[in-house]
């Protein structure tokens, strides 16, 4: 696709990334190899489409390098605006600022965003040649989402808490700060290897300090180039996040030009509802000033569109808000999940319902239960998430009662009632891949007290550790059972308002009783008590009437034969009274006078309602320093479960927590708490009832691995742990062998106090380092190495030298093996486009005697 009045370059119709830098106010294309890479004094386009169930999405971003200039800012704003108009306004637009990118924006670069010095204007490009004439040190941050900043050269940028990778053209030593986690040296490790792979053609050796005391040749490696350490090292800073209490202060706005002059005016927040966004209208709304999302109306006109990246600026500006701030700009129906669910409730037109059905707005219709054959659960793992089922409820159930803070269990008789001032434990156990799995229901009543809805979270902690902490622990709300819950009572589940199930009760029970039945076979139907009042009706459904002489089952003239054919099966459990079948207009007076008078009810057709279509999404939790944070990981999968996590995932209708078998004692026990603040701090006001799911590692359920795109069951057992990953990398046993490489090398004391390099070092040392560096050029210096007043090579095997060897030196004291008449060569190109202010290919295209004279004024002659 191309746009020949703006000078767009081809847009490629694939899914998948396509990376442009801006150079000279043009878009220009990045090599694949240096995806992920970008130089601080850039500004890059990124494009991103993926296949969604409703076709693609598309994600439209312009980053923003800390150090380039307002000239190619507003030259990568104005090809996004032109690139959307090109797309027909699908995209999602971004703006993204160095260190500060969306979680959409990480998402897309797995092992890691490198961030280099310089960039187009300073001569650097992205190249896919490989690379050894390097040296410089990486500062890693992150667990879900890496970063890696070249910092200097010196044992002053190090901390007790991050990664740091020396990369050293063809050793990387990879230093892991003591305070460091097990995921975050995994996510450095990934990120070496990727430089490893991608960038030095897998030619290069990576070598590991978890410990400085056992890694000594390493160490000294890394204080050769960075010298000798003083003092102690300093504590990590921790990322300035915004907490969840933050994010869900959402306020709406409605941005609009008066008399020339630009109006914002509030118009709601939290909870927010989707008609506030008129179509003919723009809107920002201003997450907590974490993020700001620009909503463009379909009828809105062209300038106010083209502006909305303006206008969010100035809104960011107005609002004292970092300048790093995200935006986020769509258009009216090409919105994105996250700005979806900071709505109460979000409806697409013709929107798609359970397993196809499509409802269009305002359509009547009965509520349908759909029907699905349970044989395909373990074949279609995502069936069994989108139903909510773990299994087709053919197994074994245990039910326990709370009484005295203690489990007393429950007659098997009664299964399937459940009091509202009791608190039940119902442990179910079913056969998968030939071994019982568990799944633990803590049932707590409404009218419950404090004290036994505790005792019952810690006598289901006590039950799950009698089945080997391997039960999925699910926390139901009354009147917010999950469907597996209805599923495993076969049709008799009944939930009593008040009163309990002891034997010695303090209360009688009511004479006159009302229930409301739902469902239309064994798999789904719940009978639940509701006021005994005529007002409490509803024509679309069965009801249940006890008195103390006759049963009443009340058909509405909207239910169905199954309906009624269920309500049967409930009427048994509810009453041992004749029962007495009526419909809905031919009641008798005993009726009516039971609930107290005729009143009116609802007797309207129900509605089909929709069921509104949400993204699951998975965040990393987080409360050790007082603030709860979640960090989103877009694009989830199974990799991105880490064994030393808590992991929130939400399906909307459900909230799943994985615990990590290496998942702090902290954390774990504040998973639940975690949950019920997520809900609570929701931007869409969350039903705090919604059911939350406690999953451990390694016993994960079909209801929650279907919301995984090709789960492996077996990857805890067969995947690689860190440890296995970094002794992947060589025989530690002989790290002896390296010693003898350190003379290869050719690192000695003269060079240290001519250059007085610094940087950070840690390694674990693997003999890799042998094959890694060049043993032509460094056998060719084996006798300069010896002598300790010799001029060094930096350890990257090219023949590149420091400028402090090489300038003002007579040829005595020039390194053996130079040629005294072309000492530039010898440079890095880092160091040559330093001194000579131009790149080594534009020096050579000068005239000889235009060469000379610069070499002779740089002291390089």
């Amino acid at each position: 696709m191309t746009d020949g009045d703006t000078n767009l370059p081809t847009i490629e119709r694939k899914l998948g990334l396509q990376i442009w830098v801006i150079e000279n106010m043009k878009m220009v294309p990045v090599p694949e190899k240096a995806y992920g890479t970008f130089f601080e004094g850039d500004c890059y386009i990124v494009l991103h489409t993926k296949r969604t169930s409703r076709g693609s999405a598309v994600d439209l971003h312009y980053w923003i390098g800390k150090d380039s200039s307002q000239d190619e800012q507003g030259a990568a704003a104005m090809y996004v605006t032109q690139l959307d108009n090109a797309l027909r306004g699908n995209p999602v637009q971004h703006r993204e600022v160095q260190g500060h990118e969306s979680e959409t924006f990480q998402s897309y670069f797995r092992n890691g965003i490198i961030y280099k010095k310089g960039g187009v204007a300073s001569g650097f490009r992205h190249v896919e040649t490989n690379m050894y004439n390097i040296k410089r040190l990486l500062h890693v941050k992150g667990k879900k989402h890496v970063s890696a900043t070249e910092v200097a050269l010196s044992w002053d940028s190090f901390n007790k808490g991050d990664v740091f990778l020396l990369d050293l053209g063809k050793v990387l030593i990879q230093w892991n700060g003591p305070n460091c986690s097990i995921a975050e040296k995994s996510r450095g490790l990934a990120l070496a290897r990727s430089i490893r792979d991608s960038e030095r053609g897998g030619r290069a050796q990576i070598g590991i300090i978890d410990n400085e005391k056992d890694s000594p040749d390493l160490m000294q490696i890394m204080k050769m180039v960075l010298g000798e350490r003083r003092g102690e090292l300093r504590e990590a800073i921790p990322d300035a996040k915004a907490d969840e209490l933050q994010k869900a202060n959402v306020r709406l706005y409605h941005v609009y030009e008066k008399d020339n002059d630009l109006v914002v005016q509030e118009i709601a927040t939290r909870p927010l509802t989707q008609d506030l966004l008129q179509h003919e209208d723009c809107y920002i709304l201003d997450q907590g000033g974490f993020k700001i999302y620009v909503w463009r109306g379909k009828a809105s006109s062209l300038e106010e569109k083209k502006a909305a990246f303006t206008r969010a600026v100035g809104f960011i500006q107005a609002k004292g808000y970092p300048s790093s701030t995200n935006i986020e700009v769509m258009n009216d129906g090409a919105e994105s999940a996250m700005f979806k669910q900071l709505f109460q409730r979000w409806t697409e037109k013709d929107e798609t319902q359970g397993l196809g059905k499509v409802y269009t707005t305002g359509k009547i219709a009965k509520v349908e239960q759909v029907k699905f054959d349970t044989t395909q659960l373990h074949a279609r793992p995502e069936l069994a998430a989108e139903q909510r089922m773990v299994d087709d409820a053919s197994g074994e159930t245990e039910v326990w009662r709370i009484e005295d803070l203690k489990m007393q269990p429950v007659n098997p008789k009664t299964y399937g009632q459940f009091y509202g001032g009791d608190c039940y434990l119902v442990l179910y156990t079913y056969q998968r891949s030939g071994r019982p799995h568990y799944v633990l229901y803590m049932w707590q009543g409404r009218h419950a007290s404090v004290d036994e809805i505790t005792a019952c979270a810690l006598n289901a902690i006590e039950l799950d550790k009698k089945y080997g902490d391997e039960a999925v622990q699910v926390r139901v709300t009354m009147g917010k059972e999950p469907t597996h819950f209805l599923a495993i009572f076969k049709g008799k589940l009944v939930i009593y308002e008040g009163g309990t199930s002891r034997g010695q009760k303090t209360m009688p029970e009511p004479a006159i009783r009302l229930f409301q039945v739902r469902g239309t076979d064994e798999m789904n139907t719940k009978a639940t008590e509701v006021p005994a009042r005529a007002s409490s009706l509803n024509s679309n459904d069965v009801f249940l009437l006890t008195t103390s002489q006759v049963c009443y089952l009340w058909c509405g003239k909207g239910c169905s034969g199954d309906e009624r054919e269920m309500a049967k099966m409930v009427a048994d459990i509810v009453s041992r009274r004749d029962k007495h079948t009526i419909s809905e207009g031919q009641e008798p007076a005993e009726f009516w006078e039971a609930l107290g008078g005729k009143a009116p009810y609802a007797s309207e057709k129900r509605f089909q309602e929709q069921v509104a279509h949400y993204q699951p999404r998975l965040f990393e939790c987080s409360n050790q320093t007082g603030r709860f944070i979640m960090t989103e990981v877009v694009g989830f999968c199974q990799e991105d479960l880490d064994e030393d996590d808590v992991m929130l995932l939400d399906t909307w209708e459900e909230i799943f927590l994985w615990i990590g078998k290496a998942s702090n004692a902290y954390e774990k026990n504040e998973a639940i708490a975690s949950a019920k603040e997520y809900l609570k701090t929701h931007p869409a006001g969350r039903d705090l009832a919604t059911p939350i799911i406690l999953v451990k590692q390694g016993y994960e359920p079909l209801n929650f691995t279907g919301w995984f795109n090709a789960w492996d069951p077996y990857k805890w057992s067969d995947g690689k742990s860190y440890e296995e990953m970094k002794s992947s990398l060589g025989d530690v046993s002989a790290i002896s062998e390296i010693k003898v490489d350190l003379n290869n090398i050719s690192l000695n004391k003269r060079t240290l106090s001519m250059t007085s390099l610094s940087g950070p070092s840690v390694t674990s040392a693997s003999p890799e380092y042998k094959s890694h560096f060049n043993h032509n050029v460094s056998n060719s210096y084996s006798n300069s190495s010896k002598n300790s007043n010799s001029p060094s090579l930096v350890p990257n095997g090219e023949g590149i030298y420091s400028r402090e060897v090489l300038m003002n030196k007579t040829v005595d004291e020039l390194p053996e093996g130079v040629d005294p008449t072309k000492k530039e060569c010898y440079l890095s190109d880092a160091d040559f486009h330093d001194i000579f202010g131009k790149s080594k290919d534009e020096f050579y295209q000068m005239p000889k005697w235009k060469q000379q004279n610069e070499k002779k004024q740089c002291g390089l002659f």
